[in-house]
């Protein structure tokens, strides 16, 4: 019996709401071009765009090869074949009467390309519109609830939900109009190479999982930051910050991985129960273990960047936080008294998402006569930016007649592979179209997560910060933040 994942999906319908904006041209049209373009989806397929910008099919269609063209080589043929396959219907999301539109189209297309009746809408809109697209796509008739044969999906992009009411109310919404085993709430790093090694990494290899807990761990950082700004966003990031934005999901959801027991059965239900047991013991970040910020004008790479309060559309007295730090713990028997340490943020150094496992210094008195001035602790780095790779840091004796020891590194990229690389988004829409479910976060992960952040961004809220901008871009955020692990002797990873 094949494995659902080594399955070549079924033809099918993708409507994408909200098809004009940049996460459409910038990362789906792209990721469904590569995965057409080399047979990995059925060409039993057709894509229908909505939004409300007027547009031709022709113009969105050159639209859309924009977006491929930027980091795609595109073949003339494949694209002809992909292009024909693409249509426009200029409509409002909330209006419940303009889904009549995309029925009309659905009902010509359909049968042209044979999609056999299967359809995935991917809400690639702002997380403000989720509860009246999702209500209305309820009341429509395009969503076939609880139909197997054919079936209907429904991506919803993060953040899912403003906090833990609203997102325990989009869940209610979702059970109305779609179902659970429909719904898949995508968070794109789960997507990622590392990120889907991590259990296999962990769990395959004999010399790490023995030491993966309290014993032999002394802490874990989780960090996910970046050197660009907030660009053309600034009304979505005035909405969300950084917690929101990239903390309550994509940080925590690689802690989950990181933390979790092996599953009994690797299948989306195991997977997923194992996440949602760490999520559970973590209690709820404390603004005493926590430290927001703010960039304000700076150098990253040689070129002056405005401050946050410059950029288009942001209030020009936002106390928006672009930076957060914070240390949680994990109330189990794995990792009881074990710190994670997380931090996110915008306009700093240098671009990395990495976790960072950080272990236990050895009694080194059989070295007193050692120079250990250059040896630190073993450190296990698992990188997901760009260059995704693994790194291993130990101790060894330098060569020659000194009595020293130095840190050394033992490094693997994934390029070592030879295999061509893949986007995450690539690797999640082939998930969503076999119908696997496992890389996708379930409706009391979503909630736990709010759990954890909500009491801090709700002290956030009734204290304003009076410091704001504290932290100039090109640097590595607040000077707090470095505080929050000097205090307890430790301090974030640099190299």
């Amino acid at each position: 019996m094949n494995h659902p994942s080594a399955q070549t999906p079924e033809p099918v319908a993708i409507v994408i709401i909200g098809a004009t904006g940049d996460l459409s041209q910038r990362l789906l049209f792209p990721a469904l071009y590569r995965l057409f373009s080399e047979g990995a989806i059925s060409s039993s397929l057709a894509i229908v765009g909505m939004s409300r910008r007027g547009m031709t099919h022709e113009q969105f269609r050159t639209f859309a090869r924009d977006g491929v063209g930027r980091d795609v080589a595109i073949d003339a043929a494949s694209w002809g074949r992909f292009a024909e396959r693409l249509f426009y219907v200029s409509a409002d999301s909330m209006k419940e009467a303009d889904y009549a539109h995309v029925a009309r189209t659905l009902a010509e297309v359909e049968p042209r390309f044979g999609t056999g009746g299967d359809r995935l809408f991917y809400l690639a809109s702002p997380p403000s519109t989720y509860e009246p697209i999702l209500t209305n796509l309820g009341r429509s008739e395009l969503i076939r609830y609880g139909s197997r044969q054919p079936w209907t999906r429904v991506i919803i992009e993060k953040p899912f939900g403003r906090d833990e009411a609203t997102a325990r109310r989009l869940n209610v919404l979702v059970d109305r109009a779609i179902g659970e085993e429909s719904v898949y709430r995508i968070d794109h790093y789960l997507g990622k190479e590392t990120v889907q090694n991590m259990l296999v990494f962990r769990f395959a290899n004999t010399v790490f999982e023995p030491v993966w807990n309290r014993r032999y761990v002394d802490h874990i950082q989780i960090s996910f930051v970046e050197d660009m700004g907030v660009g053309g966003r600034g009304r979505f990031y005035e909405e969300v910050g950084v917690v929101r934005d990239v903390i309550q999901n994509h940080v925590l959801q690689l802690l989950a991985i990181i933390a979790m027991e092996p599953p009994a059965v690797f299948d989306a239900e195991g997977f997923r129960n194992e996440k949602a047991k760490v999520l559970r013991a973590i209690l709820p970040a404390q603004p005493a273990a926590a430290v927001r910020g703010q960039y304000s004008g700076g150098i990253v790479g040689g070129q002056r960047v405005p401050g946050y309060r410059e950029e288009e559309g942001v209030d020009p007295h936002s106390v928006t936080p672009t930076y957060a730090a914070m240390r949680v713990q994990i109330e189990n028997w794995r990792w009881a008294d074990v710190p994670f340490y997380l931090r996110a943020g915008k306009r700093l150094a240098r671009k990395d998402t990495e976790v960072v496992v950080v272990f236990r210094q050895p009694p080194l008195r059989l070295f007193r006569d050692y120079d250990i001035t250059g040896m630190d602790h073993n450190v296990l780095v698992l990188k997901t930016t760009d260059d995704e790779r693994i790194a291993l840091r130990f101790g060894a004796r330098v060569p020659g007649h000194k009595h020293e020891i130095r840190s050394v590194t033992l490094d693997f990229s994934y390029r070592d592979f030879g295999e061509p690389e893949h986007s995450a988004y690539e690797h999640l829409l082939l998930d969503v179209m076999r119908g696997v479910q496992t890389s996708f976060p379930r409706r009391d992960e979503v909630e736990l997560q709010w759990a954890i952040v909500d009491p801090l961004l709700q002290h956030w809220a009734d204290h304003p910060p009076e410091d704001f901008p504290n932290y100039p871009a090109g640097s590595m955020g607040p000077a707090d933040a470095d505080a929050l692990l000097v205090r307890e002797g430790r301090q974030w990873r640099t190299d």
